[in-house]
């Protein structure tokens, strides 16, 4: 479903992907994991199509992106749905019309077919009859899972996650990740997700890989991952201030 391969990006002196490749098979839940700033998101916004790499490609249904024009990558990036890290909720916008967003750019559907599909998308993320609410009425776990449903609410091919289980408490982020791995099976989706969170990534992932100084260091099935003989997997997965990555 994608393949990034040699993938570099730097902004003015600061090189944050050094060679980036990985591939995400069809009907896969890859995670990728590291530390704040280590460029996860860069790497996201490249695959989303956000960003242009210095060099490198990034392929999407064996279709390599970087060189699309603005009409062809939007026919392309139609198969993404996108969790955001902060859920990017409109908050001048009902729940409503946030969750019809997506499906108001990208289908020809009526009104009243926009209005049902809302509906059970809300449904099937745990949230009934809350159309008419708006995003600041809503507590951090309803919005993700409002943020989910509308990125899943056209039907995507591929599900980006960016830290879903960022901002919200364990017992919500559990929720969180169980509407993951719901989502695949319902959806038969493939699913690419950010995070730095080793209790999410563990339950969630068919494989894991760590991003660090620009480069995917290793990758593996959760169990690998755990049983890691790199010492900056190690120190990262265990959360120890020790070891060879610098703590400030």
């Amino acid at each position: 479903m994608i393949k990034v391969v040699d993938l570099h990006k730097s902004f003015g002196n600061n090189k944050v992907l050094r060679g980036v490749n990985l591939h995400l098979e069809e009907g896969e839940t890859l995670v990728i994991i590291g530390q704040s700033g280590c460029g996860k998101s860069v790497l996201l916004k490249h695959i989303m199509g956000l960003l242009k790499p210095d060099s490198g490609k990034v392929y999407v249904d064996g279709v390599d992106i970087t060189i699309l024009d603005e009409p062809e990558l939007h026919k392309i990036t139609r198969k993404f749905g996108m969790l955001f890290q902060g859920t990017a909720l409109f908050d001048s916008l009902t729940v409503g019309e946030n969750v019809s967003f997506g499906l108001q750019r990208y289908t020809n559907y009526s009104k009243e077919k926009i209005k049902e599909l809302v509906r059970e998308n809300l449904a099937k993320v745990g949230l009934r009859g809350i159309e008419h609410l708006m995003p600041f009425e809503l507590s951090g776990g309803m919005r993700k899972r409002v943020g989910l449903a509308r990125a899943i609410a056209y039907n995507p091919d591929i599900i980006l996650y960016d830290e879903p289980s960022t901002g919200i408490d364990p017992i919500r982020a559990d929720a969180i990740n169980d509407l993951i791995i719901r989502m695949k099976k319902e959806m038969n989706a493939s699913e690419l997700i950010i995070t730095h969170d080793m209790v999410s990534a563990y339950k969630v992932a068919d494989r894991i890989g760590m991003l660090y100084e620009g480069k995917i260091i290793e990758m593996g099935t959760p169990e690998e991952i755990k049983n890691s003989k790199n010492p900056v997997v190690r120190q990262f997965i265990h959360g120890s201030a020790e070891g060879p990555i610098v703590n400030w």
